[in-house]
């Protein structure tokens, strides 16, 4: 009886799967990698979350302070390749008796989606002369007209430290004068140093986007990498966590602003 129920005993265990038997824990599969490295505290270049601002650049190590010489007194930070470029540029136009001075940077998704928010709800005039709450009810064309010169968080080219303003934020400045010069100083020589005018005046090479805005240069070394990782990633359906972010799909912003850029600017 007894060499009876160990002969069954020893049948049973056999039958049992390795799973069950062994010591070592049932492993579930791995779940899909996300599409984008969200949780990445320091993001890669390029990478889904450097491209939309999800980050502090103030504390990524590819950014540096902008020294104060070349700024209007804020503080700013820029991608360190930037600076460097900036740093030549300047220093060539100083050669020749024109001062560039930074007036806007790097910023983050959320610094932009202060802006954005204070236009969007009519605490902050556009261009100084309307409430956007109040001239455009509907939401579509609330963001076009606040569209014209600031951008939706996640969508600005502002996030990625390749972006700076110069010395004003009117196209008015550089129509005349001192202002006249430096636009045709950069105009002549900002190429060389790496720098491009995304936000040219509208017309057949760029029906769509912001307006011109004669101020805003792009290091293009960088920039063009993260404008082709935008047209290849970035959705509509992706740009969220913002009041208004429901009119980005309606209005094609990344194809209209992210990418509507000029030409030039995405060589």
């Amino acid at each position: 009886m007894r060499l009876t129920l160990l002969l069954l005993a020893s049948v049973l265990l056999s039958c049992t799967s390795p799973a069950e038997n062994s010591e070592e824990p049932i492993v579930a599969p791995a779940p899909a990698p996300l599409p984008y490295d969200v949780h990445d505290s320091v993001p890669s270049f390029p990478s889904y979350t450097f491209l939309t601002g999800k980050f502090d650049p103030s504390e990524h190590p590819d950014f540096v302070k902008v020294a104060a010489g070349y700024t209007d007194g804020d503080p700013y930070v820029l991608h360190r390749d930037t600076y460097a470029a900036f740093e030549r540029m300047h220093a060539a136009a100083l050669a020749d008796g024109i001062k560039l001075i930074i007036v806007s940077a790097t910023r983050n998704f959320d610094r932009q989606r202060q802006i954005w928010e204070a236009k969007w709800n009519g605490q902050r005039l556009l261009e100084g002369r309307e409430r956007a709450d109040e001239a455009y009810p509907d939401p579509a064309d609330r963001a076009r007209a606040i569209l014209r010169y600031s951008s939706m968080p996640g969508t600005s080219r502002h996030h990625w430290g390749t972006d700076v303003d110069l010395n004003a934020l009117n196209n008015g400045y550089f129509a005349e004068g001192e202002g006249e010069r430096i636009y045709r100083w950069l105009t002549e020589h900002a190429a060389t140093y790496g720098f491009c005018q995304p936000y040219t005046a509208k017309g057949p090479d760029r029906p769509n986007g912001y307006e011109e805005e004669r101020w805003h240069w792009s290091y293009l070394p960088l920039a063009t990498q993260l404008t082709d990782y935008a047209a290849a990633r970035l959705k509509d359906a992706d740009i969220s966590g913002f009041a208004g972010a429901e009119a980005a799909p309606r209005i094609g912003v990344v194809e209209n602003y992210v990418l509507g850029v000029n030409p030039a600017c995405k060589e």
